[in-house]
């Protein structure tokens, strides 16, 4: 009796990761295969057919014995859930990716963007960063559970989802609305976040709590047509760009949320004497101004986590070149803090303007929404924590996303989700090569993000 008792209390000492060890590099030609034919899929959008890449998925899952289901509110745009179950006693884990990718221009691409073929130990192909690492992760994730009968206390969920790049109605929105009970969970892994590695070893992981909002607007400037011989002083074309000066240089007041309160003050702690010093300054509002004009001409990321951001992305305008045009029009990319009163902003940007001949038109209703960032005193906040110790030796730190993901729409909801993502060097920070020409990740950044996510997936599942 003593004997088993002993055995017991051996295997209640065990880590998750002790009872349920996992040979990475024995899996890793496996990953590699499945990463590559997910590339290999065009699913640019527009048009998506994310139906094919969920098609691929189903099999994969297939072949572990896992089932799935598709819900599509287009047939070519489908959305797949799949759920390792649990005992019940705690709430799911959802781990999610989306299927579709940026377009290509392929005569700026060194290689086949869908070729995804492996040189060096790097991948090049469309989705490389965005966002197939993350599919495979979950699909990596649920066939080790499968096969090694995890006993979890919660259900893991995996969503294939579509429609991320620009057409959440196909994707989050519909499942959100209409599928929810199939995707309900405490906690969400996605993309968003990365291990910044310096001088070869992870510096530092970014776990993206919360993120900016899309609210994009519109310019238009409005004047007498006429022949361009003749000189008008209502030129709508003159008028637009003096507003787009304007908006484009207007240095927006900077501010700190709980997130990147709590990000400078991580970032200072273990920085370099000049670096610290001006993280530090960032968290005092009478030294704020020198770190924030540092950040504008050095450093646009952390410029624009400190505020919402007004940039002019498109100018549309004229003909002819001996037509003055009656109207002309202006596109501002605007990301606005979670908390920012839109109302408010706009009046101060049509202040900033100054041009009654130039109309703002606010961002139409709908988008993503904004909502409280997720929190950083749960257990899988603190899992992540230990599990980036344990793999990197290196903190963990909350950041806001200057660009959007489909996480927002699970914060709406109540759930508790944070960005993840797969190392990258200091410089390229959490976006990486995403939507860029020759997009591309290493092979040992891919299986290091399953890792991850399975280890956290562990801490908090069982």
């Amino acid at each position: 009796m003593r004997f088993f008792a002993c055995l017991w209390l051996l295997a209640a000492s065990l880590t998750a990761q002790e009872r349920y060890p996992v040979d990475w590099n024995k899996l890793s030609p496996e990953m590699v295969a499945r990463f590559t034919e997910l590339l290999r899929i065009d699913s640019s959008n527009p048009p998506g057919n994310e139906t094919k890449v969920v098609k691929a998925v189903q099999a994969m899952l297939q072949r572990d014995g896992i089932p799935s289901q598709i819900y599509a509110l287009d047939p070519s745009r489908a959305n797949l859930a799949a759920r390792i179950k649990g005992n019940g006693t705690q709430r799911p884990i959802l781990i999610m990716g989306h299927t579709d990718v940026v377009g290509v221009q392929r005569e700026r691409w060194n290689v086949d963007p869908f070729a995804a073929i492996p040189k060096n130990g790097i991948i090049t192909a469309r989705g490389a960063s965005d966002d197939k690492p993350h599919l495979l992760a979950g699909l990596m994730v649920l066939a080790l559970l499968q096969r090694m009968h995890v006993k979890l206390n919660r259900d893991v969920i995996f969503l294939a989802e579509a429609g991320e790049e620009g057409t959440p109605a196909f994707g989050i929105d519909y499942m959100v609305k209409e599928h929810w009970p199939e995707i309900d969970a405490e906690f969400a892994l996605a993309e968003g976040g990365s291990a910044i590695e310096l001088n070869g070893k992870v510096h530092h992981v970014l776990v993206a709590t919360t993120e900016k909002v899309p609210r994009g607007m519109r310019l238009v400037a409005r004047g007498t047509a006429g022949h361009a011989s003749r000189p008008t002083p209502d030129n709508a074309v003159v008028h637009l760009a003096q507003a787009v000066a304007r908006a484009g240089s207007w240095q927006t007041p900077a501010r700190l949320n709980e997130t990147t309160r709590a990000y400078f003050a991580g970032l200072a702690a273990i920085s370099p004497p000049q670096e610290a010093e001006r993280y530090r300054a960032v968290l005092d509002a009478v030294r704020r101004p020198v770190s924030d004009r540092y950040f504008r001409l050095h450093d646009p990321g952390n410029y624009s986590i400190l505020r919402t951001s007004v940039v002019p992305t498109i100018i549309k305008g004229g003909f002819r070149s001996n037509v003055i045009p009656s109207e002309a029009e202006a596109t501002l990319d605007v990301r606005a803090l979670p908390d920012e009163d839109m109302a408010r902003f706009a009046a101060e940007l049509r202040r900033v303007i100054d041009d009654a001949s130039v109309e703002l038109v606010p961002p139409p209703p709908g988008g993503r929404p904004a909502s409280p960032p997720s929190r950083l005193d749960t257990a899988m906040y603190r899992a992540l924590e230990k599990v980036a110790r344990r793999m990197f030796d290196a903190p963990t730190l909350p950041s806001m996303l200057t660009g959007a993901t489909d996480n927002a729409q699970l914060r709406a909801k109540g759930v508790q989700a944070y960005g993840v993502g797969p190392i990258s060097p200091g410089e390229e920070g959490a976006l990486g090569t995403a939507h860029s020409d020759n997009e591309q990740i290493s092979i040992r950044a891919v299986g290091k993000l399953v890792e991850y996510i399975w280890n956290a997936v562990l801490e908090v599942g069982t």
